[in-house]
């Protein structure tokens, strides 16, 4: 019986290096793939796609596997940098990871994948994929501080039925030990901090290249004005770094000290920046939120019962109430307040370990 073929994203990256040599010793027939998915100023400092495709390619040489490059740019130019800067330019913050998996990593590679005879396909992200009956369900990594099937939750039954991903199992230091002990030459390499479009570079001075901005007031939560906003695409809910009125003292303890100020909310009719002080400021928390574009991995809305939700990665899980729209909507009560929800991110739904899916918030119900 001849050997299943894995076509496997390689992206230069110690993970998806390590879970390309774990495939091969698990019998696949392996062939790396290297998406290139940039190349407005691929030159510069900020993306290093051209030092990551050496890296992939020096690793299928070290493992023994083949390797090839694709060109996904004009599809991710379309399908995902451009709902990036409308989401942006509306005033919302979203995840272009997000989008990234659903739209290249899980549709174009995978469709790539398939006219190169793949059975299967993988990547290198921490999750897990198990079939239940007839159903794939998508569960959280082993090592929970690495999980990303926040990142995933858009996956559908055809996606997750064709994909692997090796590393669900296994903690990052080991994948990180594996990698010294094959003597992989990115085996140092730094983890990506993001995608190869913004990267490292500043982010305002990038944003300022595709969007139209107006400058407009800054406000406390009783109107007090407290100085202007550069355009209220540069900012999200709950920043605090950035405002630029580190100098404005509204409110002083009683030992003198003053606490932070946060973006709190963007009135987009009016063009005006509320800001507020204190972490715990009632404009920063939220009992509920409606999200649309709702996606579910098994298809269908889960029936309404208690289940857990992120409203932004590197967030534990916290209890709440589905309440399914039908629409493509849905809405989410929370038991605690959360903080900072905020609009263009996703709402992901979880039942212990199982990810169900989830959608992008629309709005947030607040305290005040």
């Amino acid at each position: 019986m001849s050997k299943k073929k894995v076509v496997i994203g390689m992206s230069g990256g110690v993970d998806s290096s390590v879970a390309a040599w774990m495939l091969k010793e698990q019998g696949y027939e392996v062939i790396g793939l290297f998406m290139k998915n940039w190349e407005d100023d691929d030159d510069s400092e900020f993306c290093s796609s051209r030092q990551d495709w050496i890296d992939a390619a020096s690793v299928a040489d070290v493992i023994g596997v083949d390797i090839e490059a694709v060109n996904f740019s004009a599809e991710y130019k379309d399908r995902v940098f451009a709902e990036f800067l409308r989401e942006y330019q509306a005033g919302r913050t979203p995840n272009p990871d997000v989008l990234c998996n659903a739209e290249i990593k899980f549709k174009a590679f995978l469709d790539h994948a398939m006219l190169l005879g793949a059975d299967l396909i993988a990547t290198g992200h921490y999750a897990r994929v198990r079939q239940a009956g007839e159903r794939f369900e998508l569960l959280k990594a082993v090592d929970a501080s690495k999980d990303q099937s926040y990142f995933l939750h858009r996956l559908n039954q055809a996606q997750l039925s064709k994909t692997l991903f090796p590393l669900g199992e296994i903690p990052k230091t080991e994948v990180r030990q594996l990698a010294a002990r094959l003597a992989l030459p990115n085996a140092a390499k730094k983890d990506s901090t993001g995608i190869c479009f913004i990267g490292e570079r500043p982010f305002r001075e990038f944003l300022n290249r595709y969007l139209s901005y107006k400058p407009g007031p800054m406000k406390t939560a009783d109107g007090t004005s407290v100085g202007e906003h550069v355009g209220l695409s540069f900012y999200t809910l709950g920043q605090r770094k950035g405002i630029g009125i580190g100098g404005v003292k509204s409110y002083q303890n009683a030992d003198g000290s003053s606490d932070a100020w946060y973006v709190a909310r963007k009135d987009i009719a009016n063009n005006t920046l509320y800001v507020v002080q204190g972490h715990d400021h009632p404009w920063l928390l939220s009992s509920a939120l409606t999200a649309d574009q709702a996606s579910w991995i098994a298809g269908a809305a889960p029936a309404p019962r208690a289940l857990s939700a992120k409203t932004r990665y590197r967030q534990a899980d916290v209890a709440c109430e589905l309440a399914p729209d039908g629409a493509g909507e849905f809405a989410l009560r929370f038991s605690d307040p959360q903080w900072a929800v905020t609009p263009g991110q996703s709402a992901v739904l979880y039942d212990g370990d199982v990810c169900l899916g989830g959608g992008i918030i629309a709005g947030a119900t607040g305290l005040a």
